[in-house]
Parts: structure tokens; C-alpha cells; sequence
């Protein structure tokens, strides 16, 4: 098994900046693919953007120029760097990996952390 421990949400007004760390332990033989994703209130999770080990980032549109997705290897760690916040962003944001967990390959998510971005 695998578990995905979010940290570093929290309340920032518009302009402001927040680091998402998401750490990943327990049985894992290899990490593929970490990223992040998010839920607004009324709305579905969409993408945020995610990272393969070969170094491939991918980030929705609505990030592009103010978020960077990060990682540490070594650490079995994704970070999430946003900047300029907006209102909009705001949501419950979600780690996810997926590797050799075990003794299979699967996704694993984490409990979400809280982003509260005021205007």
C-alpha cells in the first residue's frame, strides 16, 4: 500500500502564492507519474498538472505561466508552486501517483488540502 500525505494549503488573498507538497510512502518500487488536481465547489476535479519521472510536465490551460509542478525523487515528492492566485482557484486540491505500489501498478490519491484564495 501507498499513502499520499498534502500539505501546505490555506487561506491567501488574490496576487498571493502557496507551495502544495505531497509526499508519498509505504510499499512503492517505482513512481511513474505524480500531479495534482483539484475540485471547486459544484464542479468536477480537472487536472492541475502532473509530472512523469522522464521529466514530461503537463499543465491545464488555466494554470499555464503561474503554477510549477516539481519533484524530488528521492523523497517520492511533488511539489506544487502557484503564484498569482485567483478567486477561482480556489478548491480542494488532490495529490495523486501512480507506480508499483506493491505488487501491482496503480493510482493512488491523497485526502486533499483546502486552497482558499479571498478577493
Amino acid at each position: 500500500q501507498v499513502q499520499l500525505v498534502e500539505s501546505g494549503g490555506g487561506l491567501v488573498q488574490a496576487g498571493g502564492s502557496l507551495r502544495l507538497s505531497c509526499a508519498a510512502s509505504g510499499s512503492i518500487f517505482g513512481i511513474s507519474a505524480m500531479g495534482w488536481y483539484r475540485r471547486a465547489p459544484g464542479k468536477q476535479r480537472e487536472l492541475v498538472a502532473d509530472l512523469s519521472t522522464g521529466g514530461t510536465t503537463n499543465y491545464a490551460d488555466f494554470v499555464k505561466g503561474r503554477f510549477t509542478i516539481s519533484r524530488d525523487d528521492a523523497k517520492n515528492t511533488v511539489y506544487l508552486q502557484m503564484n498569482s492566485l485567483k478567486p477561482e482557484d480556489t478548491a480542494v486540491y488532490y495529490c495523486n501517483a501512480y507506480g508499483r505500489f506493491g505488487s501491482t501498478w496503480s493510482r493512488a490519491w491523497g485526502q486533499g488540502t483546502q486552497v482558499t484564495v479571498s478577493s
